[in-house]
């Protein structure tokens, strides 16, 4: 079952989740777990009544752009997300492209991709200095992935990137050129799934001349004697030594037809993940889970989020700066964390901070979209960033990194538009606020999904140089042209005479990047801005207008 599939599974389970993790409960099927780490002192309990007690820190709020490097092994070949469970799929497209480039999953398994990895030309400091540079205010790294391989030196995982594969501190790497650049830094954590991921690695061929032989997702440690990886278990790895869950459950959502992982799995987690907070003090934490890692089954996470918090609070003198974001989220859930759409986003303005996060491809890079010219277009990317900032959300976009950890010709030139919008237009996203309205224009009159969601992009009307979008910084107003508009004249019905989105009265209008003042006139029906005739062609355009 691929990925969209699961998350929707589990946004249609939604009321029975709420129903068995009410707020403030923590509903624990394994009771209270005995775990190596301990949470951090401070005002924060595990329990969602003291989570309320959240506040979205004002740096998050101005930042509005970050961008994630979604890289682990399974970029190594370069062939799409999940590679590591589809290539035990027999049949599958994964499948059939690791027999060609690797050979036959009993004898080359993931282990043995992973130690194929070697990361040989990444640059941190380079790829952050360029996302800088382009407008970001945080850099999010991927910590661990479903395969479960922590890009760290990890007290708890031995299969990690210093002991195999690169043989370096990928997260220290980030975290060291994130600091040297001034950025706010962030890691994503989506092992959680390990359990159920991969399951398929248990299997074996139904056809063929292998047929019956057992993938390697079987295989012990003591079978490791003279290979390359003598004296690790792959158990610890492929963690498969349960029953796999039931066919067709929903094996995203703990409570409806995976296998439930076990006490020694979550007290693994658990202390794996505050290794990683206390080693590399992140100011951001994206959970891949539904609410938060294995909700429904264990406080676990709800341990984590109080550990988060009060670390943060510690580090900076009683100040909480941290930020934690969760998916699928109940109204008062997201008054614990900042609500996070996957692929998605709200086609209103919401009351707390939200963050949407896309990419420009896959999430793991895959060389077809490459040759194919299959990645989202810079244009799109500035459109959806405006958007959602007009909604009071931040993007997370993920730039996909090749596994030998430098990002393709046609990614650098998509970061290199985006550039060149922020460098002009920057003053219209970065510590603005929404207005009373979002916008206005076709994509805004007519919603084909009012229900924000996950994967619901690309499902709304394309933008046109007749939507605007509006911010606000103090006193003053931007509003933001998604196109050139039709005869270079802005028509903005929201700033009519006497408008109740703007009563007052306008001074003067200025187009960012030039600073020339524009000529408008305004009567009951709209105010109309007219455009210069030497402009500067952009995939936005956006307006500075004063109070008088």
């Amino acid at each position: 079952m691929k990925r969209r599939t699961l998350i929707k599974s589990a946004l249609s389970a939604l009321p029975a989740l709420a129903v068995t993790q009410a707020l403030g409960k923590t509903n624990s099927l394994f009771g209270d777990l005995t775990y190596g780490e301990s949470i951090a002192p401070g005002p924060f309990k595990p329990e969602w009544d003291s989570l309320q007690n959240y506040q979205t820190p004002e740096w998050y709020r101005d930042a509005k752009f970050g961008i994630w490097a979604h890289w682990g092994p399974q970029c190594q070949p370069e062939h799409g997300d999940w590679y590591a469970r589809l290539m035990y799929v027999e049949g599958d497209d994964f499948y059939n492209y690791h027999l060609k480039k690797y050979g036959h999953p009993s004898k080359f398994g993931f282990k043995d991709v992973i130690n194929e990895w070697k990361a040989e030309n990444w640059d941190p400091e380079h790829l952050v200095n360029l996302y800088k540079n382009a407008g970001a205010k945080y850099f999010m790294a991927m910590a661990n992935h479903h395969d479960n391989f922590d890009n760290y030196d990890s007290l708890y995982q031995r299969w990690n990137a210093t002991n195999i594969g690169p043989k370096k501190d990928l997260i220290g790497g980030w975290a060291k050129a994130a600091k040297n650049n001034d950025l706010r830094f962030g890691v994503s954590v989506h092992a959680s799934h390990t359990w159920m991921f991969y399951e398929p690695a248990q299997g074996a061929d139904k056809n063929g001349p292998l047929a019956g032989v057992p993938y390697d997702g079987n295989i012990t440690k003591q079978s490791g004697k003279s290979t390359w990886w003598e004296d690790y278990d792959p158990q610890e790895l492929y963690a498969q030594r349960h029953t796999p869950g039931l066919s067709g459950g929903d094996q995203w959502d703990w409570t409806h037809g995976a296998s439930v992982p076990d006490q020694k799995y979550l007290q693994k987690y658990f202390n794996r993940t505050v290794d990683l907070i206390n080693k590399y003090n992140p100011d951001i934490i994206y959970f891949d889970d539904v609410v938060l890692p294995f909700y429904g089954i264990s406080d676990v996470g709800l341990q984590l989020a109080a550990h988060l918090y009060n670390s943060s609070i510690k580090r900076h003198k009683g100040k909480l700066e941290a930020v934690l974001t969760g998916k699928i989220l109940t109204e008062q859930q997201r008054k614990c964390m900042v609500w996070d759409l996957e692929r998605g986003k709200s086609n209103t303005i919401q009351p707390l901070p939200w963050q949407a996060d896309t990419c420009l491809g896959n999430w793991h890079y895959d060389r077809r979209i490459f040759d194919n010219k299959g990645y989202k277009s810079a244009k799109t990317v500035i459109h959806t960033l405006i958007d959602v900032v007009s909604k009071n959300g931040n993007l997370l976009l993920n730039v996909p990194v090749r596994g030998d950890g430098t990002i393709d010709s046609e990614e650098q030139a998509i970061v290199a538009g985006i550039t060149a919008w922020n460098k002009i237009n920057g003053e219209c996203i970065f510590g603005t606020r929404p207005w009373g309205i979002y916008g206005e224009g076709p994509s805004a009159e007519v919603v084909d999904d009012a229900n924000p969601q996950n994967f619901s992009e690309g499902k709304n009307k394309p933008f046109s140089g007749n939507d605007y979008r509006f911010t606000t910084k103090g006193n003053l107003l931007y509003a933001i042209a998604l196109g050139l508009p039709p005869d270079r004249k802005a028509t903005l019905k929201s700033l009519k005479l006497n408008s109740m989105h703007y009563p007052g009265g306008i001074a003067s209008v200025r187009l960012l990047g030039t600073g020339q003042q524009l000529y408008f006139e305004r009567s009951t029906d709209a105010l109309i801005i007219k455009l210069p005739d030497n402009l500067l062609e952009q995939p936005a355009y956006s307006f500075k207008i004063f109070p008088a």
